[in-house]
């Protein structure tokens, strides 16, 4: 009986069930089957309902619904342009910053695509990129970001890993950096190779796109000065961001109307809120089963007989959370997956705030892989191509991204040595 329901329940899900109703219903199954009141699930819900940090997540997507409103995207383009148009794959590399900063500001791989997407793909195969190569970097594009403040992941891994939220901010910074450059040496490469033609730096363009571009392109900095300097905590940030984007959305620029527009935008980023937290209480819910069953514990000690060494576990590591990344989002896979590993991660010495930015480099990279990464199916739909045509486009992308996640985690100096600078 319990095992038809197990099996029921998996086929619902693989053929098209929400996630979160798969993940409540495993956990009430493993709790019948554990004998723990079904109650539990509610007061996990609960308790995330209470957590102060997350209050941060509705804050910071409700900011990024604004920005999505209006010009904004036309005025990062445009400062991206300036800076990088003039060098050979220049838009390829106008695309990847825009979308990294668009990402790390709406916290939505699939928000990217859809908003950057119709602006920059015209654009790159009208100057002669390719196509293959033009859908190949705005889908990968959708998921760079995930590193940089105030990422939405960052601070829920923050939740659930106990790991300090300030740490991450600052840790992502030069793993984003190094996804983000390798991605735009391979477009000043293709622009050699294909000898583009560049317009010339213009200094009266970029003076014009950055007075364009001066009260948006500055967020992330502004966030993380506030939190370092002790000004404001990573909610408190939140909240501000909030008030600073609906003042300059509504007065500066005037593109949002108080009373015509706001109601709306406030409607459709707290449907996304509303979505992910369902999601998280399902997932928590699932989360309090698997401890009740010791199951981090079991696959403790299945791992200690397998893997004796830091190398290996991090090499079978990655090749799970790509696994997880291209089958489940990232809010679900945070709140189930991190528990599972966290005392594994403990037991060969990894850092946790290391060990979050490996997390989220991998399960970023999952995105776009093969055969149900989740960018590939929202770039499918908004670019109206075959998905197989997709996965070709993808395949040099990810290799290179494959490569940066290597160094990633395997140099956690790379990660752990901005957090040290700025006070351990």
């Amino acid at each position: 009986m319990i095992l038809g329901v197990a099996v029921v329940l998996i086929l619902l899900t693989l053929f098209g069930m929400p996630i979160f109703a798969g993940l409540l219903g495993a956990a009430m199954l493993g709790l019948y089957v554990t004998g723990v009141d079904i109650s539990a699930i509610l007061i996990e819900i609960f308790r995330l309902a209470n957590a102060p940090v997350l209050l941060a997540i509705p804050l910071f997507t409700f900011a990024g619904y604004l920005l999505s409103e209006g010009g904004t995207s036309q005025r990062l383009v445009r400062f991206s342009r300036s800076l990088f148009g003039w060098i050979p794959g220049g838009l390829g590399m106008v695309a990847l910053v825009s979308a990294a900063f668009f990402t790390a500001i709406t916290g939505a791989t699939g928000v990217t695509i859809i908003a950057l997407g119709g602006l920059l793909l015209p654009a790159l195969i009208s100057e002669k990129y390719g196509e293959k190569f033009s859908l190949g970097l705005m889908t990968t594009s959708g998921s760079l970001g995930l590193t940089f403040a105030p990422s939405l992941p960052i601070i829920l891994y923050g939740f659930v890993s106990g790991a300090s939220i300030e740490k991450l901010f600052i840790a992502g910074i030069l793993p984003g950096v190094l996804m983000v450059g390798a991605l735009c040496v391979f477009s000043l490469f293709v622009g050699k190779k294909l000898k583009l033609e560049t317009p010339p730096f213009s200094l009266s363009e970029f003076i014009g796109a950055l007075k364009a571009a001066v009260w948006e392109a500055p967020i992330p900095i502004l966030i993380l000065a506030g939190i370092y300097s002790g000004f404001c905590t990573a909610t408190e940030a939140a909240a501000l961001t909030v008030v600073y984007v609906l003042i300059i959305k509504t007065l500066v620029f005037q593109e949002i109307h108080i009373f015509k527009d706001l109601p709306r935008v406030m409607v459709e980023s707290m449907k996304m809120v509303g979505g992910i937290m369902i999601v998280l209480g399902a997932a928590l819910g699932f989360t309090n089963y698997l401890v009740d069953a010791f199951v981090p514990m079991k696959i403790l000690k299945a791992f200690e007989v397998m893997i004796q060494s830091k190398i290996a576990f991090l090499l079978v590591l990655n090749v799970f959370l790509l696994i997880v990344g291209c089958l489940m989002d990232i809010f679900s896979a945070t709140l189930v997956v991190v528990p599972l590993i966290m005392p594994l991660a403990q037991k060969f010495q990894v850092d946790p705030v290391h060990l979050g930015i490996i997390f989220l480099a991998n399960l970023g990279i999952g995105y776009n892989t093969p055969p149900v990464g989740l960018n590939l199916f929202i770039a499918s739909t908004r670019f109206d191509q075959p998905i197989v045509k997709l996965y070709r486009a993808t395949l040099p992308f990810l290799l290179i991204l494959m490569a940066t996640l290597v160094v990633i985690t395997y140099w956690p100096a790379l990660s752990l040595f901005l957090p040290s600078l700025f006070g351990g």
